[in-house]
């Protein structure tokens, strides 16, 4: 059953919950009761001592609204009010293996051809979508609609609950999470990536603070959406990840809940026999774990006098369980080495926000490994001066 989203809905909701939250009444239900009777009746007599701000409230949005609404074109997104927010959901309980979930109403928004092309487009590299099936692919992005913002506005504020997963389409933004009372910038997105699944995934407050640095548009995801395909999808994946998660070594310094939150951003991606997964002095943008088959990391010996190459050496594998791709995500340098599918290989594929995020207590396990490494070219390769004498 597809339901599209009548015009003027949410802000009609969104003024309601604010005021309810506002006035915290005894009884919600003759509240509300009170509260659209007396919207109806637009200048009517209230009945309850502090409704009137609530009405008056309302009724300002809906002018507002209104006035908007006949200059829009048919296809305009809803309206988002950043100003307003959602009543507390961090205390819902939410199922993912209930199946009343999937009886309820499909949310639509309607988008021309050209908006659903940039849609796909933005969305073709995310990888909380890679394991949606067509349908549940389908029914996201009907669901989706766009959000322009300008330069300086607040998308999401840390400690707020949580309404929309954020796909970028276009802009650059900041990210900023406040530590010890004071508001530090940890990172930002530069016209790609996407943001706010953690609190949608786990019900809690925002994490971080994001602030559009240039006008841009965002491609934004409800949360009843969310919930009922992506973590449900997601649900699926961690009771198939799990146990295989836990026996990782490198995973170990992790909580049992940080673990299953490196499930949650994994995607899983096959590769053909001899196929090349990445390519050394490419610049880093994954880190992989062999879920099976075998992995073939080379890299290349140099050139000789003549400027020719002198062909890759193998230096590793990686079989079930063990991983590769985090040495240019530590160093912030470009890939160091190839890496090639022997026979057909499966991997768990994390991106560099996720690993950047949820690893950082494996750090020092990862150093470690990168020193080595240095041991193992050594031995390959001789010292970088002796290397240089060969080249010569």
């Amino acid at each position: 059953m597809s339901v599209e989203v009548p015009a003027g809905l949410r802000e009609l909701l969104q003024a309601f919950a604010l005021e309810a939250l506002r006035r915290q009444p005894a009884d919600v239900l003759d509240f509300a009761l009170q509260y659209f009777a007396d919207l109806r009746d637009a200048r009517g007599e209230v009945r309850e001592p502090g409704a009137a701000k609530a009405v008056s409230f309302a009724q300002e949005t809906l002018s507002a609204n209104s006035e908007d609404d006949e200059d829009d074109e048919e296809f305009a997104a809803p309206i988002v009010n950043r100003f307003v927010r959602r009543a507390s959901v961090c205390a819902e309980a939410f199922n993912p293996d209930d199946e009343e979930e999937d009886k309820e109403p499909r949310i639509t928004c309607p988008k021309t051809d050209e908006q659903r092309q940039r849609l796909q487009e933005a969305c073709k590299d995310i990888l909380l979508f890679k394991n949606l099936d067509l349908e549940q692919m389908s029914q996201v992005l009907d669901a989706m609609f766009e959000k322009f913002v300008e330069a300086g506005e607040h998308i999401i504020d840390q400690g707020d609950d949580g309404d929309n997963f954020y796909v970028i389409e276009s802009g650059t933004y900041n990210i900023f999470v406040k530590m010890d009372g004071v508001e530090r910038s940890v990172g930002s997105y530069d016209n790609r990536g996407s943001f706010g699944e953690l609190a949608l995934m786990y019900n809690t407050p925002r994490a971080a603070t994001i602030v559009a640095t240039s006008a841009g548009a965002l491609w934004c995801l409800d949360r009843l959406t969310f919930r009922r395909i992506i973590v449900k999808n997601n649900s699926n994946k961690r009771k198939m990840y799990e146990a295989f998660i836990e026996t990782l070594p490198l995973l170990k310094l992790l909580e049992p809940s940080e673990r299953m939150k490196v499930v949650d951003v994994l995607s899983s991606k096959v590769y053909r026999d001899g196929e090349q997964i990445i390519s050394q002095g490419d610049t880093a943008d994954c880190f992989y774990i062999v879920e099976s088959g075998l992995v073939r990391i080379t890299m290349k010996r140099g050139e000789s006098k003549k400027g020719l190459e002198n062909g890759e050496v193998d230096i590793a594998q990686c079989s079930r369980g063990q991983y590769f791709g985090e040495l240019a995500l530590v160093t912030s340098k470009p890939r160091a080495a190839s890496a090639y599918a022997v026979d057909n290989v499966k991997c768990l594929v994390m991106d560099i926000q996720a690993f950047e995020r949820l690893l950082g207590p494996c750090m020092d396990i990862m150093k470690r490994n990168i020193a080595h490494y240095e041991e193992q070219l050594r031995t390959l390769f001789g010292s970088q001066s002796e290397t240089e004498d060969e080249n010569a």
